[in-house]
């Protein structure tokens, strides 16, 4: 014992000597391959600036070209692609000895590139190598890595079970890691809530590079790493999930209506029942501004698009019963297996092939800026014709109102990190987005100026003091820090309006396990101040 503690002294002594005469970056490498264990090499692992892979690899996993592009955006001095957990475990010994910042991405869907951008020296640690899957169906669980994708999840459960799922996000590429950490929102949660509530152990790598995991991390790290940003904690490696029965058809549908055709009074009343159906059901409304074809005006469509967790007769019978107005029939509907109805909802064509889910990337991206609302209220039909005329001069623009209730009413606000519960009727997403037809990174500006007319036009009918948020649609427009810096006072402010009163205990869990503030990020969650 004597003789290991010496060799540890002289290796850090080591260490310490070459960091000295480095520069940060230098001394950032020379640390990791000091780390690196023969079994489990780093060196290729490690991608800077002068290797031929550096720009891809910096770019497969961003999916928002408005960031991507971006003159004042800093890229990393190195990316660190971890293919075992001791890569990451240097990464936070070696950021931490050589004044780096450490940014961590799993699947690259920061809407705002907080993942792999910084305005000082960072590097990034990428996750998507780790990507194992271990699905016990005997114990109903699985073990899921940060870099595996929701599309890779929902293709391992199946493989092994048609009447076990998952519910989180419809976009299949998600990395694991990032998608859980802000809450984990999706199509089934008003039957199971979110991806979060059934989230039962993780593995975090904490401020010293240790490994730990439910019990050695404690339930305040746990509650805080459910919902209130991963990456203010430390590193997920994985969660430990578990699965949820879903029979073995269930039933998708899509009905369409104009304007003309009444789609404000089905708005207006898709308001009021959505929420209160039956907790197997669940209705998105999503309205888009088209052309007629008949005469070449402009027009609100508005989709509702359902999921019943069930067969499509006793769909009928509930919407019959208390959407009437909907007009729902047998002719509308298509049974299908959980894992097909995944890619309905991610809008792939009836009979494409499961194999689809493993496609990890991304391909079609666009430059984009996403802002989002809770509701309490009801928006009147006032509101939504201001809001359908505002659709139709943007034109550019995709909109999304997913109803709560169900399960969501029944777990408390306090339960996670994520307060929005009982009392809230319905989440809306507002993305403008853009092409390089469109204008590109020069028409930023504009865009993004209609996106904050957009949300600005909506404060009348929004939840209120605060305004509140979703972290998963991360919006810098709502409060950000500089990159060097937290200052406590800013953080307040976005805090409140992702996690409300939440806020506060996050911020003294920051405190117990990283006091000194070593991750962060420009809407991180910053330790509380000891006054």
């Amino acid at each position: 014992m004597k003789g290991l503690s010496s060799k540890l002294f002289i290796l850090l002594s080591s260490i310490s000597l070459v960091t000295s005469q480095c520069s940060p970056i230098d001394s950032f490498l020379q640390c990791l391959t000091l780390h690196s264990n023969p079994s489990n090499p780093i060196s290729n692992a490690i991608h800077t600036p002068n290797n031929a892979s550096f720009q891809h690899l910096y770019e497969l996993h961003a999916v928002n070209l408005r960031i991507l592009s971006s003159p004042s955006k800093s890229k990393p001095l190195a990316i660190l692609t971890a293919r075992h957990a001791s890569h990451a475990q240097a990464a936070v010994v070696c950021a931490k000895r050589s004044g780096l910042q450490l940014r961590i991405r799993s699947g690259g869907h920061d809407y705002e590139g907080l993942s792999y951008t910084s305005d000082v020296p960072f590097v990034v640690l990428d996750l998507f190598n780790l990507r194992s899957i271990k699905i016990d169906i005997a114990s109903e669980t699985a073990w899921v890595q940060a870099g595996a994708t929701t599309g890779e999840l929902y293709y391992r459960i199946a493989e092994e079970s048609d009447v076990h799922g998952f519910p989180s996000g419809v976009c299949t590429t998600l990395g694991i890691g990032g998608h859980f950490s802000g809450g984990g929102y999706g199509n089934m949660m008003r039957k199971y809530g979110l991806s979060i509530d059934n989230v039962v152990d993780a593995r975090l790598i904490d401020v010293d590079g240790t490994i730990r995991n439910r019990k050695t991390m404690g339930e305040d790290v746990f509650w805080a790493i459910r919902g209130g940003g991963g990456t203010s904690f430390g590193i997920i490696l994985s969660w430990k999930i578990k699965l949820v029965r879903v029979p073995r058809k269930v039933t998708v549908f899509k009905i369409q209506r104009t304007l003309d055709q009444g789609a404000t009074d089905l708005a207006f009343r898709w308001q009021q029942i959505a929420p209160k159906m039956s907790k197997e059901l669940f209705i998105r409304l999503q309205p888009e501004p088209i052309t007629d074809t008949t005469n070449g005006s402009k027009t609100i469509r508005v989709s509702f698009i359902g999921q019943f967790i069930g067969r499509a007769d006793k769909l009928i019978q509930e919407t019959d019963t208390k959407f009437q107005e909907l007009g729902l029939q047998l002719s509308d509907c298509k049974e299908m297996s959980w894992v097909e109805s995944i890619l309905f909802w991610a809008g792939y064509p009836n009979g494409t092939s499961i194999d689809t889910l493993l496609q990890r990337v991304q391909d079609n991206k666009v430059f984009f800026k996403t802002k989002s609302d809770y509701y309490k209220n009801v928006i009147p039909k006032q509101g939504l014709e201001m809001l359908w005329g505002l659709l139709m001069e943007i034109g550019n623009v995709f909109m999304q109102l997913n109803p709560h209730g169900g399960r969501m009413e029944e777990i408390s606000g306090s339960e996670t990190p994520v307060p929005q519960r009982a009392g809230y009727l319905f989440k809306t997403q507002y993305t403008i987005h853009w092409t390089e037809s469109d204008g590109g990174i020069g028409a930023a500006e504009r865009y993004v100026d209609m996106s904050r007319r957009l949300y600005s036009a909506m404060a009348p009918y929004a939840s209120s003091n605060p305004r509140e948020a979703f972290l998963n649609y991360r919006d810098l427009d709502i409060g950000s820090n500089e990159s060097n810096e937290t200052d406590f006072a800013v953080a307040r402010v976005y805090g409140a309006k992702y996690f409300n009163k939440n806020f506060w205990r996050l911020a003294r869990v920051k405190a117990m396990v990283d006091p000194d503030n070593f991750f962060k990020n420009e809407q991180s969650i910053p330790p509380l101040p000891s006054y």
